[in-house]
């Protein structure tokens, strides 16, 4: 096939990922399709379903009847049935892995899912322009995710091309801006025998042509729901007779940002959603507030956690009414491996469309493949997280963000450069 056949075929798979965005544990058609494409490409093995996770530690897991809904979309949409089949009750996300010999086991972890905003529909917005805007009302790819799952592909075939000896692992996951699904790809059985691990990301502010070879300022995070239970009565003609929940939830949000900051770095809260109550004259019985905590450490993270929960209670108990708190997706904080960052930035650094590497950056920001660095690192392996540089007109999760193409070649040939390298000179 020639490079610029093979370029096209990259961007049919990106802009059809594209059309069908699915958010955590949805991601039925888009599981299915990369499914297709590592079928076609001819791995040693897939794994889907409850196969490819750990199925108990899974987070944010919607309800059967939203399950339902975006499995019959994706039946709708042309996915495999008997790939569907195996992830029905939001079982998404796959590993694929290639055997090449003796040599160690590198892994690639790449995201896989949408998020739920809608997409512009401004006719100089590529995807309206080109035609491959989401066909999902109040959903899109507003991160690059599909970018992501059209690299991940991309590496495994140029692997499976290549010189490479060892074994290639690669995570396609589901749930990360959810940060439920890294956790159940983290405690598989599948990273048990990683030696080393690369996980990849596009733009976050650096162009086409330019790579990062190691991210860090993974800031560690915990999403929360906490519901708040009262008693309802007349407002007017017995007010003294209620429990307000909604009070109790004002109560709650004002104190969690009054938690004190902590000397040891930087900490975050935010109450991002809120509501309750019926009607005017009805003493509110139900309330709500989804939120999260921040830290820069792990440690400081859980500070900021045990803090919320303790005035979530207080607030609670200050009106009279109980609180029920859910985690609904967390992510610890983790640091890339000199060893491979070093690899990286060599082979990026001699790898055609690469204008600048940089060799670190801070990421300000909270990411759920930490699980699985952690999990490669806690088991004595390395692992790096890597910025793929690519000019997006938007910013990341907004109505007009969009990938340049260019980039998802770039991508793979550092990304398959980089693995290569490491399995011949085990950093």
């Amino acid at each position: 096939m020639s490079q610029q056949a093979e370029r096209d075929r990259l961007v049919e798979i990106r802009r059809d990922l594209h059309r069908h965005p699915e958010p955590a544990w949805r991601e039925f058609y888009t599981t299915a399709r990369i499914v297709e494409e590592l079928e076609r490409i001819g791995v040693d093995d897939v794994y889907v379903g409850p196969d490819a996770i750990a199925e108990d530690e899974r987070m944010a897991v919607p309800d059967d009847d939203e399950l339902d809904e975006w499995y019959e979309q994706a039946r709708e949409a042309g996915a495999d049935p008997e790939t569907l089949a195996k992830l029905e009750g939001g079982y998404t996300g796959a590993v694929a892995v290639l055997e090449r010999g003796e040599g160690p086991t590198v892994g690639l972890r790449v995201d896989i899912d949408g998020l739920l905003r809608a997409e512009s529909t401004d006719d100089d917005h590529a995807p309206v322009a080109e035609g491959f805007r989401s066909e999902h009302d109040g959903a899109m790819h507003a991160c690059g995710h599909d970018a992501h799952a059209t690299i991940g592909l991309g590496v495994v075939e140029s692997v499976k091309d290549s010189d490479f000896e060892g074994t290639l692992k690669v995570f396609f996951q589901p749930g990360e801006e959810m940060i439920a699904g890294g956790k159940s790809m983290a405690e598989s059985d599948h990273l048990a025998d990683v030696d080393y691990l690369l996980a990849a990301h596009v733009g976050l502010d650096h162009p086409t042509g330019e790579i990062v070879a190691g991210l860090d300022g993974f800031l560690a995070v915990s999403h929360f729901r906490a519901e708040f239970e009262g008693v309802p009565a007349h407002a007017g003609g017995e007010p003294n007779a209620g429990e307000n929940a909604v009070q109790a939830m004002a109560t709650a949000v004002q104190n969690l940002y009054a938690i004190p900051r902590h000397e040891d770095g930087a900490t975050r809260v935010n109450a991002g959603q809120v509501g309750g109550g019926t009607a005017t004259n009805i003493i509110p019985e139900e309330a709500f507030v989804e939120g999260e905590v921040r830290g820069e450490t792990t440690e400081l993270k859980d500070y900021m956690k045990e803090r919320a929960r303790r005035v979530l209670e207080s607030a609670a108990e200050m009106h009279g009414c109980e609180v029920d708190i859910t985690t609904n997706g967390e992510a610890p904080s983790a640091e890339s491996d000199d060893e491979l960052v070093g690899v990286v930035a060599d082979v990026a650094g001699g790898t055609g469309g690469v204008e600048n590497v940089v060799e670190r950056d801070e990421l300000g920001g909270s990411e759920d493949a930490t699980y699985l660095m952690r999990a490669v690192q806690r088991n004595g392996g390395k692992a790096a997280y890597v910025g793929v540089g690519t000019d997006h007109p938007g910013g990341h999760h907004t109505a007009t963000f969009d990938v340049d193409e260019e980039s998802i070649p770039v991508g793979i040939d550092v990304l398959a450069g980089a693995i290569r390298d490491i399995a011949s000179k085990r950093p």
